[in-house]
Order: structure tokens, then sequence, then C-alpha cells
């Protein structure tokens, strides 16, 4: 096979390109992989909007997991038929990030198929900035682990948000017997950490989203750790200037929550859910919202908060999630509600922009 179908992005366009494109042919330390399932992900094209794409065309989709197809001459340890999962962190492998289990905080960071971070020079996402919605992607060996038996592909696909679940909770740096509110739950990264609930000693999960309907539908991913929710659109329509969801979490806890597992796009919430935490809890955003904090620093001073920020996951977080899921330790399958066909990507982002439905994990099936 000479060509192939691949999702593109172009330049002075917001609309995903469907089109046919050579096959990569993989260089001697690199690998082909014939894609069997890649995550979407809404937030790429606002990245793409704001020019965070360095090289276009480029093939999008930074969630891969498939089959080796073909190996370089110098390739070792892997050969055609692996089914493998391709870890899309790109960066330098020797820094002081890289080499202590923080490697998405390097400065040469960037994701196949996805965004770059830094302004540095970026030699490895110039030379691999395309990703895995296509039929192929040819990837540097050391970017892949192999996916356990007994694991679909799609689930393989999903690693990475799984993985980022699993960095957020580290943040967190939960005492055993923890209360947790994980806010903006009913989305990808709010359900991954539900799954993942259980596995960090959390006694508790107190769950926000804006719906009553799909607070109850992810309620039960929680499985034996006792769970509350709250909903936003019962709160009463001057939640947002009044305290109200500080008073509703206060009202479940009055001690207090240990800690915010935040993922909110935007609005007062993330600070709400902040305000309702005991002395010495730990916030952890990974929402990139950009409300500005009403919390004046004395009042986090004197509550001795931790707020922490973290972006994407490292290497050793998704180890972690593929080690759960080979013992059989963690079933995710439920999580991946929607697959599409590849030709209907631009159907399944709209989908996953307009959330006029519960989605929790989206995969494309080329």
């Amino acid at each position: 096979m000479s060509e192939m179908l691949a999702v593109r992005a172009h330049a002075d366009t917001d609309h995903l390109v469907i089109e046919h494109i050579p096959v990569p042919e993989p260089g001697p330390d690199e690998v082909l992989v014939r894609v069997a399932a890649a995550g979407l992900a809404p937030g790429m094209l606002n990245l793409l909007a704001a020019g965070a794409f360095r090289y276009l065309p480029t093939v999008l989709g930074h969630e891969v997991a498939g089959e080796i197809a073909a190996v370089g001459s110098e390739v070792r340890g892997w050969e055609p038929g692996d089914r493998v999962r391709v870890h899309p962190n790109l960066n330098c492998r020797t820094c002081r990030y890289c080499t202590t289990d923080r490697d998405q905080m390097c400065a040469q960071q960037a994701m196949i198929g996805h965004a770059a971070f830094g302004r540095v020079p970026m030699p490895l996402y110039e030379r691999y900035h395309n990703g895995g919605l296509a039929e192929f992607l040819s990837v540097p060996q050391h970017l892949l682990d192999p996916l356990p038996d007994g694991v679909s592909f799609e689930v393989g696909a999903k690693v990475h948000d799984l993985a980022n679940a699993v960095r957020a909770l580290k943040c967190a740096q939960l005492p055993l017997g923890s209360t947790v509110v994980v806010t903006a739950v009913t989305g990808t990264m709010g359900t991954a950490t539900i799954k993942l609930a259980e596995h960090f000693g959390i006694a508790r999960l107190i769950l926000v989203a804006r719906s009553r309907e799909r607070l109850e539908a992810v309620r039960p991913l929680a499985g034996s750790v006792p769970t509350e929710v709250v909903a936003l659109e019962e709160l009463g329509p001057g939640w947002a200037e009044d305290q109200g969801l500080t008073r509703a979490l206060r009202e479940l806890d009055p001690s207090g929550a240990d800690a915010v597992i935040d993922y909110i796009p935007e609005g007062q919430a993330s600070w709400q859910a902040l305000a309702a935490m005991a002395t010495g809890g730990t916030w952890v955003h990974m929402g990139a919202s950009t409300a500005t904090p009403p919390i004046p620093a004395r009042v986090i001073m004197r509550n001795c908060w931790r707020l922490v920020g973290t972006r994407a996951c490292s290497r050793a977080d998704a180890r972690q999630v593929l080690d759960l899921l080979g013992r059989r330790a963690l079933d995710v399958e439920e999580l991946i509600t929607h697959r599409f066909p590849l030709k209907d990507t631009n159907i399944a982002v709209t989908a996953l922009m307009n959330r006029t439905e519960p989605i929790w994990m989206a995969v494309v099936t080329p």
C-alpha cells in the first residue's frame, strides 16, 4: 500500500481535511504502526486556532494504539504484529525533568499529532509532528509500549488520558482514606479519575458537574468507593456570585475535602471548590481555566493550602496504567462510549465540542 487515509489540519482553516497521503517509510530507528484506534481530544481545534501546531499541514491525533507493520534496520525488540500503544510525548530524555519522572515539563515537550508548548528548538517535534488519525504512523521505537493481551486497542489509545488522571492524583499527595472532590467529572478526565480512585486509597468521592442526570450516570464508575454528587444546575441562579458551590460542598463535608482534582475549563466553580478544602488540602488543576482567582493569598496562607498546576503525564504514569490494565486490576472498557470511522472524524469532533450527549471517551477506528 503506497497511500493511506489521514485526517490533516491545514493552515488558515479550522476544518479538518480527510485525504489520501503517502504511507510513511520507517527510518532505521523507527517503526511503522498500523493504527487500530486513535483517541480524540476536543481541545485540538482550540490549539489549532491558537497557532500551537507549528508544522502545517499535519496529521492530527496524539493517542494511538495498533500493531507494528514494519520495523527499521536498527530496531531491536520489536517485530511486525506486536500490539503496541504509542506514547505521544516528545522530549529530550536527558534534562533534569526527563530524568526525574517529570518529562512532561521538558523544555522541548510536545506531542505527536498535537501541539508544541515551548519556545526552544524541537527537533523531535519537527520530525514527528504527524499523529495517528490515519491508517499508519511512523514513530521512533522508544515511544512504543507493549499493549497487554486482553486490553483492547480502543483502551490502549486512551491510556494517555488515564495517565493524565494518574498524574493529577499523584500531585494531590493524598493521605490514605481521603475525601476528594472531582470537578467537571462527566467528561474524559473526570471519568478516568473516578475509575482510578480506589487505587489511590480514596475513601470518599464528591463529584461536581452541571447536570444531575449525567452525574448519576457516572456515579457507578466509582465501584466500592462511597460517592456523592453536586449538580451546578441545582444550586440556584446566583450560585456563582454567592459561593453556592462552596456551601454545598461544606454541607456534605463540614471539615473540608482533603483535595480537589479540578478539570473545569472556565468560570468560578474551580475557586469555589478550592474554598471548600480542609486545612492543608491540595487543589490540583488540569482544566486550563482562564478564570481569575478571587481568593487572597493570605487566605491560602492561613489554610496552608497547596495549589498545583499540572499538564499531561509522564512515561511512568502511562506505564503504571498499563500495569494496572495488564494485571486486570483496572477495567475501563465502559469508558469508551463512542467509536467513529476515520472518515467521520469531523462529525466526531463536532460531537465532542458540542457535548449535546454524554461522551466519556471517544475513539476513531481506521
